[in-house]
């Protein structure tokens, strides 16, 4: 069979089948980071990501704007879970056309959003490579009482989001600020059931809390919040590379959330039973059945 018929997510949880983990491990493959035991407090967090020139940026990028995407992506990972990013290691394959300068101002762009965040960068890796590839490694940590995973959401929960959607492609995949302190607010201050980053699109990675809370969802479209570049709600659900926060919380929470005039919070749907599958309301009141569907690399 070939890795098309698989699919990207066929393809991991083949994958996942074959890992064996001990009791040092909370929570392995399948959510935004592994959830590791680290004291009587605290969980460690571990999360990796690859960009990969042709599929998340081009040769045309900023250099320091694709370095600093590389970062970005591992520390939205770990805002995800309502974590702290503490300690990264950093391997790049460089083209041997790649100049110095270039170089340069790769490293500024990971080195500089490090030191935004206090991360520590303690290692990493440099190959030869036909085609520019950044792969980070980022350790970060989550008070037990704060941690947020896929796979919470309960039926009556409010479905909410971080910003707005649809246009990424147009400059924000690259400039995008990680959701890191409006997660920290959110499990500071209320009780956050389940949370993700919308890396694959907002449809897709709603499907990622629904199929791990074994529950369904009905989206309102003329509730989702669109990017000034983007018109088309279709498009805002499909869109991949946002980096948005979509959690679910209680319904008598969503509201208090929704007025923070601190952050821009956004109510955009309600978890159902898992019977009703995913499905959206349009402006005319009627439904339609949805699909799971976003960027897939396969």
């Amino acid at each position: 069979m070939s890795l098309e018929k698989t699919g990207e997510f066929g393809l991991i949880e083949r994958f996942r089948r074959k890992a064996r983990t001990d009791s040092s491990v909370f929570m392995g493959s399948g959510d935004d980071c592994a959830v590791l035991k680290l004291d009587k407090k605290r969980y460690q967090l571990f999360t990796c990501d690859m960009i990969v020139e042709g599929v998340d940026f081009t040769l045309k990028d900023s250099p320091q704007l694709v370095g600093r995407k590389a970062l970005a992506v591992s520390i939205s990972d770990i805002a995800a879970c309502g974590g702290i990013p503490r300690h990264a290691v950093v391997s790049i394959g460089l083209p041997r056309s790649f100049t110095l300068k270039k170089a340069d101002l790769l490293a500024q762009g990971v080195f500089g959003l490090a030191g935004k965040y206090g991360i520590n960068i303690v290692g990493g890796d440099i190959s030869a490579s036909p085609r520019l590839v950044i792969d980070v490694s980022l350790l970060g940590e989550v008070e037990k009482d704060r941690l947020c995973l896929r796979s919470g959401a309960k039926t009556g929960d409010i479905v909410m989001v971080t910003g707005s959607f649809g246009g990424s492609i147009k400059g924000k995949h690259l400039k995008f600020s990680p959701r890191l302190e409006e997660a920290r607010f959110l499990t500071e201050n209320f009780k956050v059931n389940s949370m993700i980053d919308v890396s694959d699109g907002l449809m897709q990675d709603l499907g990622h809390i629904l199929e791990m809370s074994r529950a369904g969802a009905v989206l309102y479209e003329s509730l989702i919040p669109l990017s000034p570049k983007e018109k088309s709600v279709e498009e805002a659900l499909c869109s991949g590379e946002e980096f948005e926060l979509l959690f679910t919380v209680p319904r008598d929470q969503a509201s208090r959330i929704a007025a923070c005039a601190r952050y821009n919070f956004s109510v955009i749907g309600e978890i159902m039973p898992a019977s009703f599958g995913l499905r959206s309301i349009n402006r005319k009141n009627a439904y339609s059945k949805r699909k799971f569907t976003g960027f897939r690399h396969f």
